[in-house]
């Protein structure tokens, strides 16, 4: 039996009766809508007419679309606070964040001739009219096919499929929309109405790539709602277009409700979905099925807080990029339910505060001191909704929204300056909120989050601070792990304000198996390897054959120092048994960080300790234990290891050559400093790392002592 065939026997002996009948009834589905594939290029006007609610069709005998487009420009579809007062909206946006206006309206420019920059790719040429089905890196097309044809993992000829779908979640019409706004200029009503026409024209209900993921059809529906709502007062959003547009929208909610990933991906796939039909519902509900797609939609949100958003804030799968995904879901769920007067239970509202929290408080702690965030477990690159264009490990602008909503000053502190998506998402009022909050400095410096296992412990909060990131959790989630790194006990570090050891991030999903296999692997994190072997082992982009246990064991705070430890059992599978025990410690005074790795074994084993720099770092091997770093701006670092046990052969520390990708599709070589030794029995090795200054080799040899 194929190592394929068995993965799939495996999964089905592992599934409950209700998701073999849910996946049975999907599978129905999609054979029964690929065999009736619409012949005709889309709905009839007839048809839209009985779509809406009879209390909403105002005795017409048939539907122009004027009673949306009406309510269009009536209510500038304000489902959001930032979308109540344009006028003042334009008006803080031109005054305050003169530089945003100047960026929106180039990338619109660009938008305009179908030019973008996508993921970690720039200046993508799809071609004016825009190719909906290019991939302009590799030249590949996507084929015309029924979505259900499309592998959803394997690349279409040498391209990746982010690309593809990225360009289809159509993200840029709200940019175009915000441009208009921003400038009063109909050329981008004129831009969006000429693409989404074109959008509509080129992928039929159901057909391409277009439709191939419920999460990206999602994202586009909110795009578009979005852009009529930043268009809705020009005269070039026509009754036409509108008609035109709320047919596909329907298509759009259909398909999502149809093909809900309950099964398939229940992690942001679902919730991002169930968002996408909360706001269909919410922003039409002149409309017959909206509000039911607004009930499913806030029941599957509300439902997968206790399951997503673990106890102690932090999302289930262990991924900050999703973690960031999941607290901006649940903020627009927040925000709609307060701007549309939505009504759910104290209970409810209770828990949705206080898990929204619990999300903000984890990413106001992982923040490094340089502003930028770490990226561990996957990242797929993409945003909800992109107000402007952002670095990808630049979380402030979440952070600020979250400070003005919940009134919290230390968020403020990790968000810096006020960011322009105040204005767009909470309007001028917001904005006010978040510059009446004075920043304030925890008096913790560090803390332990228990359910996921990650430790963060600092010397201070301000720039020039030390911070030390440590994981020791689970291993992503059951069943499939499926956005998972093989990273236990892995450790990012800054000294004194400057970022050294870093998570090298993600680079690909399926368009390079060779690539998205070595982000994902042990070798690929700042921790141990044993005998060359990882602490768990990949099988499909996805999947793994087998994971890693790792638990905290201690994490203890005693004001001079800071310590955790952990361990795991992934070498518990070879034939003699390793255990691995880390244990870091932080010497506040002389921001000094000593990481201690013990390892328990019978027999000879090889070690290597592998710590990732940032790019842009120098690092060179001294006397087979020491490492010297030096970053661009002249600040320097020791690493001096220390061995206690049976070694068999002299240590041995070598530079390898390294990735990091601080965006998906984009990487950048960066230096691996590897310390190897050969021991038979148990060993331990002592990392001692200490920012370069007078007195450094006698400050080292203190620290041990």
């Amino acid at each position: 039996m194929s190592s394929n065939r068995l993965v799939k026997l495996n999964k089905l002996r592992e599934m409950s009766l209700e998701e073999m009948i849910g996946r049975g009834q999907q599978e129905l589905t999609k054979l029964t809508d690929r065999l009736l594939v619409p012949v005709t290029s889309g709905m009839s006007e007839s048809a839209l007419y009985r779509k809406f609610e009879k209390t909403a069709r105002n005795g017409k005998s048939q539907v122009t679309s004027s009673l949306v487009v009406e309510q269009l420009r009536k209510r500038n579809l304000q489902f959001l606070p930032g979308l109540k007062d344009r006028q003042a909206l334009v008006g803080m946006m031109l005054s305050r964040f003169p530089d945003d206006c100047r960026a929106i309206i180039s990338e619109a420019d660009r938008a305009m001739i179908g030019r973008f920059d996508l993921l970690g790719f720039e200046d993508l040429d799809f071609g004016y009219p825009i190719d909906w089905h290019l991939d302009p890196v590799s030249g590949d097309r996507a084929p015309l096919v029924h979505w259900t044809r499309i592998d959803s993992v394997s690349p279409i000829g040498d391209g990746d499929l982010k690309v593809y779908w990225e360009i289809n979640r159509t993200a840029h019409f709200v940019t175009l929309g915000q441009a208009y706004l921003l400038t009063g200029d109909d050329r981008y009503v004129e831009e969006f109405t000429r693409q989404v026409i074109s959008w509509i024209e080129s992928n039929p209900a159901g057909m391409g790539i277009g439709w191939a993921a419920s999460l990206d059809v999602a994202f586009r529906a909110i795009s578009w709602l979005w852009a009529l709502a930043l268009c809705a007062d020009s005269p070039k959003l026509t009754e036409h277009i509108v008609s035109r547009v709320l047919k596909s929208l329907i298509e759009h909610g259909t398909h999502i409700q149809k093909y809900l990933s309950h099964y398939f991906s229940p992690n942001t796939h679902l919730t991002g979905e169930a968002l996408g039909l909360f706001y269909l519902g919410v922003v039409l509900p002149e409309l017959q099925s909206t509000w039911k797609w607004r009930r499913t939609g806030l029941q599957i949100l509300l439902d997968q807080l206790p399951l997503q958003v673990q106890k102690d804030g932090v999302y289930f799968e262990q991924a900050s990029y999703y973690h960031r995904y999941t607290t901006d879901f649940y903020t627009h769920l927040l925000l709609m339910i307060r701007q549309k007067g939505i009504g759910i239970s104290e209970t409810e509202i209770r828990q949705l505060q206080d898990k929204l929290e619990g999300l903000y408080e984890h990413l106001f702690w992982i923040r490094r001191p340089d502003g930028t965030w770490p990226l561990f477990g996957d990242d797929d690159g993409g945003r909800l909704i992109r107000l402007m264009p952002r670095a990808a490990n630049d979380f402030s602008d979440t952070m600020a929204v979250g400070a003005a909503i919940f009134k919290r000053g230390n968020w403020k502190l990790a968000a810096g300056e006020a960011t322009s998506n105040l204005i767009w998402l909470l309007g001028p009022d917001g904005l006010a909120e978040f510059d009446r909050l004075t920043p304030e400095k925890p008096l913790e410096l560090s803390r332990s989050f228990e359910s996921s296992g990650y430790v963060v412990m600092r010397d201070g909060w301000d720039r020039d601070s030390s911070f030390a990131l440590i994981d020791c959790g689970h291993h992503g989630s059951a069943p499939g792990f499926g956005h998972a790194h093989s990273d236990a006990l892995s450790i990012e570090l800054a000294i004194k304000g400057t970022t050294w050891l870093v998570d090298p991030a993600t680079f690909v999903y399926g368009a390079d198996f060779e690539m998205r296999d070595w982000f994902r692997s042990t070798r690929a994190h700042n921790t141990a390897t044993v005998d060359d072997a990882g602490q768990s082992v990949t099988s499909r982009p996805f999947s793994w054959a087998s994971v890693a246990d790792c638990r905290l064991i201690e994490f203890a705070d005693r004001g001079d120092s800071c310590i955790c430890s952990g361990s795991h059992d992934g070498y518990r599978r070879l034939d003699d048994p390793v255990i691995h025990q880390r244990s870091i410690l932080l010497l506040r005074e002389k921001s000094v960080f000593i990481v201690s790795d013990q390892f328990t074994a019978l027999e000879r084993h090889s070690y290597a300790l592998r710590y990732h720099f940032a790019p842009g770092c120098e690092v060179t091997a001294s006397g087979g234990d020491t490492f010297e770093a030096r970053n661009s701006k002249g600040d320097t670092l020791t690493i001096k290891f220390f061995v206690s046990g049976d070694t068999l052969v002299l240590p041995r520390t070598v530079v390898e050559d390294g990735w990091v990708s601080i965006c998906y599709g984009q990487r950048v070589k960066a230096p691996v400093a590897v310390f190897e030794v050969k021991a038979e029995g148990a060993i331990e090795v002592t990392s001692v790392m200490i920012p370069q200054g007078r007195g450094r080799k006698q400050m080292i040899s203190g620290v041990i002592r």
